[in-house]
């Protein structure tokens, strides 16, 4: 089957409303969006439907909505952050910069509701260390969740179903992320690749405490919605006149995040999330590869924060009428939500600059008008027995809060949302190799003559791309075989005279370097080297060390690592010798953006983690395959899979 990437799947489109008398709507059971009419004159048809669909179909589920009774507040902006980002871990000091986050959070995006530590994934198959593994590894984790929660964030852990083949636990899933979610204290749990968490999932979370929220990735069954408070949107396309959000049509508080994770911009986004009153997920650097939001965006999202902050309860009502008090010929839209008697406006530009009506509704003697967002009055303008205009200028894609009470108010002003809306790309930096020049040849290396060389690299197109490029942009799902498939780059690259050893550095040799230097990480966790050094023979390979360990021991022996391209020919040129147990080789290639660090890793390893497309490429590789890794924190990059061989400058 072929399928353009740049349009949504049919599985992705909004779904049609019958509008005949009489239609049969438990077909609107399955739908993503509500699609609205183009014809403003169908659309009272179109809301009588959806509100008969609702009372049908609660109904037939006989629906029980107390779990939301015990979720705490609203959490409509939530951030996926990979647990090493840059931004809240400092590589270079070894500790958690919560506050740090969460204040550039504030002036970039008007702050996070809620924020999802993903930590495995794209990592994990490295070794034989399981999902959770990876989570109790970080002895400071429960305190990095309680300063989240200090400043009002609400903290989510990532389930992978999917990770069937590295070493089990001796519990069940169920209750091993029931253990986590206990000793972090987190709020809820992301379902990964999953729609749902029902069965043994949710009875074990409550046992263990009420009011864990439960997010999957995708649609949420309709009979899921009663013990599942949030769900992602993710590339749910909407109709050009904006529709209505099924779960939130169903739940008024039902919290929906929009995403479409590869898509350089956010408006559709965004304007579907704030005619539903619901929320956006803000991902940045999807896997290591970065797809961060433009100025303009940002913008509409701290504008939208604004409001979510001061009105949420507004959000969640049942008296919410979608496309309301249209201005007829207009790309704006709004929906009305009463609360304590009282109207606000969600509005949407979703045409160019406009300045005129937003809405016209009835007049409301004595009442003043809002706009929240900027924190101005309005000024009503007749138009027609008892009714009146509501407006002013609107930038392109820009979005507005009308508010209409008796009471007068003093609001904070702010500028319009508007702004850049280009791209702001980063580029993967490597950091430069360090040249350490020998007038010989060092015992147990081989050289290799300089010049220019044409290598052909070889790697599986994973969602973290290589070296730094976004392998998929502006796309809807990718899917096989555009994803995992084989893929190969060109890399012309100029090399210096070097030598190379023939071999790992071996059990022995780091050994006598720790003795000989005392060195000590900064993180010591996962690295055996202090009491004694491993077990094992003494020419085995060293491994458990990262690239910090690493180029610690080449400076000490007056050496360097090699790149990834020395190491490719190298082999190529038949010069490597493999030991065993066999381990992927660290290379002199860190890359970063300010967000993600990574390295490529050359030779192929001993273990590999079956079962799943998901994990890290595993099992001997041969020279020309190169294999992007994402470097953790606190010691977890250390693993039994990666040891290292020396180099030098000739």
């Amino acid at each position: 089957m072929t399928f353009n990437p740049y349009v949504p799947r049919p599985i992705d489109l909004p779904t049609a409303v019958p509008l005949t008398a009489g239609a049969d709507l438990s077909e609107l059971d399955e739908a993503k969006i509500f699609a609205a009419p183009d014809d403003p004159a169908d659309w009272p048809a179109w809301r009588d439907r959806l509100t008969r669909w609702r009372i049908e179909a609660r109904a037939r589920l006989g629906y029980d909505g107390s779990h939301y009774a015990e979720i705490a507040g609203d959490c409509f902006t939530v951030c996926l952050a990979w647990l090493w980002d840059e931004s809240l871990y400092d590589a270079e000091r070894g500790v958690f910069t919560v506050d740090a986050f969460l204040d550039a959070a504030e002036r970039d995006f008007g702050g996070f509701d809620g924020v999802v530590l993903w930590h495995a994934y794209p990592v994990i198959g490295l070794d034989d260390r399981n999902q959770f593994d990876y989570y109790r590894q970080v002895p400071e984790l429960p305190e990095v969740v309680r300063t989240f929660q200090a400043r009002g964030v609400r903290v989510f852990i990532d389930y992978n179903p999917w990770d069937v083949g590295t070493r089990r636990a001796q519990r069940p899933d169920a209750d091993e992320v029931a253990a986590l979610v206990g000793w972090l204290g987190v709020d809820g749990v992301f379902l990964d690749t999953l729609k749902e968490g029902a069965g043994e999932l949710r009875k074990t979370l409550d046992a263990a405490r009420p009011g864990i929220v439960l997010e999957g990735e995708s649609r949420v069954p309709l009979a899921r919605i009663a013990d599942h408070a949030m769900s992602w949107a993710q590339w749910f396309a909407d109709s050009p006149v904006p529709g209505v959000l099924r779960a939130k049509w169903f739940e008024r508080r039902h919290v929906l995040h929009h995403t479409r994770r590869w898509h350089r911009s956010h408006l559709d986004e965004l304007h579907s999330a704030w005619l539903n009153g619901v929320g956006v997920l803000v991902w940045e650097s999807v896997f290591g590869v970065w797809v961060g939001w433009n100025e303009r965006d940002r913008a509409v999202l701290a504008a939208m924060r604004r409001v979510q902050r001061s009105h949420p309860a507004w959000l969640r009502a049942e008296d919410w009428t979608p496309l309301a008090d249209h201005v007829a010929g207009t790309e704006v839209y709004a929906s009305r939500w009463q609360h304590d008697k009282t109207p606000l406006w969600t509005v949407v530009n979703r045409g160019g600059a406009y300045d005129g009506p937003w809405l016209v509704t009835e007049e409301h003697p004595g009442q003043h008008w809002y706009e929240l967002t900027t924190g101005t009055e309005l000024t009503a303008t007749p138009a027609g027995p008892g009714r009146v205009a509501i407006g002013g200028a609107l930038p392109a894609g820009g979005i507005a809060a009308v508010l209409a009470t008796a009471e007068e108010l003093t609001l904070p002003r702010y500028a319009p949302a508007d702004g850049d809306p280009n791209f702001p790309a980063r580029s993967a930096v490597r950091r430069p190799a360090p040249v350490v020049r020998s007038g010989h040849l060092p015992a147990g290396m081989r050289a290799v003559d300089g010049g220019r060389r044409e290598l052909l690299v070889r790697h599986r197109q994973r969602e973290t791309g290589l070296y730094g490029e976004a392998p998929y942009v502006d796309e809807w799902k990718p899917l096989p075989p555009r994803l995992h498939q084989p893929v190969t780059l060109h890399r012309t690259v100029h090399l210096g005279r070097f030598g190379i050893a023939e071999r790992e550095v071996s059990v022995a040799e780091y050994a006598e370097f720790v003795r000989a230097t005392g060195y000590r990480p900064i993180r010591p966790e996962r690295w055996p080297w202090a009491d004694g050094g491993m077990s094992g023979p003494a020419e085995a390979p060293a491994t458990h060390v990262e690239l910090a360990d690493a180029r610690a021991y080449a400076a000490w022996a007056g050496l360097r690592l090699p790149t990834e391209d020395e190491w490719q020919v190298a082999a190529e040129l038949g010069l490597l010798r493999r030991a065993e147990l066999l381990n992927w080789n660290l290379t002199e290639s860190e890359h970063t953006d300010g967000r993600t660090r990574f390295v490529i890793l050359k030779g192929g390893a001993a273990y590999r983690a079956d079962g799943s497309d998901w994990y890290l490429d595993g099992g001997p590789q041969p020279p020309e395959v190169s294999v992007k890794l994402l470097t953790l924190g606190a010691g977890l990059t250390r693993s039994e899979s990666i040891g290292f061989r020396c180099a030098v400058d000739l």
